[in-house]
């Protein structure tokens, strides 16, 4: 798989305490809270969480920095199983910088850490089947669509669809494009 468009030039850096105003904002921005299946938080309460999610080793939390530095978004490994080699990736785009491919850019520097830097063996998403967005990011970043779990969430009194997508170390292996640490 070769990439044919330029994605724009990212940096991943540890989330801490002092990210919690600028999470807290993007956690409770109606469309990803909808899509995520938030309800609105304190911002103290995104200072507790961020401080858990430091301490927890089966979770890496990433912000996701422009060239210049500037925030434009986070990805999260979570629910990491050092046994297994498992983890489930979620992302989010500040709505100011969304279509410009920062989630993409952001899924394949995720990738390339769990598969570059950690034991993982197979990442998975699960996403809205609506949300066309991450779906397109995570198709172009090599995930393969496996399913759908029905009706497996409810938002606004509505059950939703989730996508269950998949990528496995050696179709990364394969992948003929640059790894995040050669860009």
């Amino acid at each position: 798989m070769t990439r044919t468009n330029a994605l724009p030039a990212i940096t991943l850096a540890p989330i801490d305490v002092d990210d919690a105003e600028l999470l807290h904002a993007w956690w409770n921005e109606p469309s990803v809270a909808y899509e995520w299946g938030n309800w609105p938080t304190p911002l103290s309460a995104m200072r507790e969480r961020i401080e858990r999610d430091i301490e927890d080793t089966n979770q890496d939390n990433f912000l996701v920095l422009r060239e210049d530095g500037t925030p434009v978004g986070a990805v999260f490994l979570g629910d990491q199983s050092m046994a297994d080699g498992t983890a489930r990736i979620r992302f989010l785009v500040d709505p100011e910088h969304r279509g410009r491919g920062y989630a993409r850019a952001a899924v394949d520097a995720a990738v390339d850490f769990a598969f570059g830097e950690l034991p993982l063996y197979r990442l998975d998403a699960e996403p809205h089947t609506t949300n066309a967005p991450a779906l397109a990011a995570l198709a172009g970043a090599g995930f393969t669509h496996e399913g759908v779990k029905r009706s497996a969430c409810i938002h606004r009194g509505r059950r939703l669809d989730l996508a269950v997508l998949s990528l496995l170390r050696p179709e990364w292996e394969a992948m003929e494009r640059p790894r995040s640490w050669d860009r």
